[in-house]
């Protein structure tokens, strides 16, 4: 069941702190018993939810991660976005507001204190149609592009909509009309909160962080395509050395740093998924040079491709 929460009186941090931990107490009950005791990400019926539940660390792992809103309810988790490190355990979400190339790992799990936590994807129009109708956005939402990832302090204003979206779980004939109300309660929540302009620069009319949303989703669809910087600029009707900057200031690297990040995972999935060679992972994804590719390969991963791979499928079957 869910439990009722009064908001504390304002400056009663005591009493905040005090609902926080009962209801991460509660959040964490309700991962464990939706994720049966298993291992992993689960899916749920609620189409951008999904649960973690882990009992050991898995080594460190690189994805693309779409824009979401991240809680722990147990645990830690250390993310890289290019080499700057973002740490959020139960006490701090995560916002992603760009679709961006990082690596991480689980921080400690074990069998008497598991990983517990929870994803909910989100779409920039989503954001956009709220933007419109929040009337008193920082200001701080109209200057120049900041970082699409950033950490925020939990409060009760945001657990509470988190758990009732949990709970739909158990009414499953509840999730298609309330689902929608409740995430979008999270996402005013989020943008409400202290570093809520952050989110809203990705989704507000002809700002920066838009434009850089619109050259994040280029880069996505022709990562294997020759980059010309000028041409995307001129896409976004920018300078390049204004692309640059407002780029490197929300993804902590240049437009063909992504780039490379971009292909070098996707070659990666393709080697393991689709069981190809690196010389032909490598073209496909845009490399005219075996040697140039399996030398970043290596840089990047910490092994040449076919023995990375080979320890990844190992670690699949369980042989390790």
């Amino acid at each position: 069941m869910l439990t009722a929460f009064k908001r504390p009186e304002s400056g009663d941090r005591s009493a905040e702190q005090m609902q926080i931990t009962v209801m991460r107490a509660d959040l964490a009950a309700q991962i464990e018993r939706h994720t049966a005791g298993g291992e992993g990400i689960f899916a749920t019926g609620i189409p951008q939810l999904s649960l973690a539940r882990l009992t050991k660390a898995p080594p460190m792992g690189h994805a693309l991660h779409q824009p979401a809103f991240c809680v722990l309810a147990q645990g830690s988790k250390r993310l890289m976005l290019n080499d700057e490190v973002y740490v959020y355990d139960s006490g701090h979400y995560l916002v992603v507001s760009q679709n961006l190339p990082v690596s991480g790992h689980v921080v400690a799990a074990s069998a008497d204190m598991p990983y517990l936590g929870l994803k909910i994807e989100f779409e920039p129009r989503e954001i956009a149609s709220l933007t419109l109708e929040l009337s008193a956005l920082d200001p701080q939402a109209h200057r120049k592009a900041q970082r699409g990832m950033f950490t925020g302090e939990l409060s009760t204003t945001l657990l509470d909509p988190v758990l009732r979206l949990v709970n739909l779980l158990d009414t499953s004939d509840d999730i298609a009309t309330l689902a929608p109300l409740y995430q979008r309660e999270i996402l005013y929540r989020l943008l409400r909160a202290p570093q809520g302009w952050r989110l809203a620069q990705m989704a507000m009319a002809d700002s920066h962080g838009q434009r850089m949303t619109q050259v994040i989703n280029w880069l996505h669809r022709h990562y294997h395509q020759p980059l010309q910087v000028e041409q995307l600029a001129r896409e976004v009707h920018m300078s390049v050395s204004s692309l640059h900057s407002h780029f490197k200031a929300v993804t902590a690297m240049s437009p063909l740093q992504f780039q490379k990040q971009l292909r070098l995972q996707e070659a990666r999935r393709i080697m393991l998924a689709e069981q190809v060679d690196a010389g032909l992972a490598g073209h496909r994804v845009g490399y005219e040079s075996q040697s140039q590719f399996n030398r970043e390969y290596s840089r990047f991963f910490g092994a040449p491709p076919a023995r990375d791979i080979r320890r990844l499928r190992e670690e699949q079957l369980g042989l390790n």
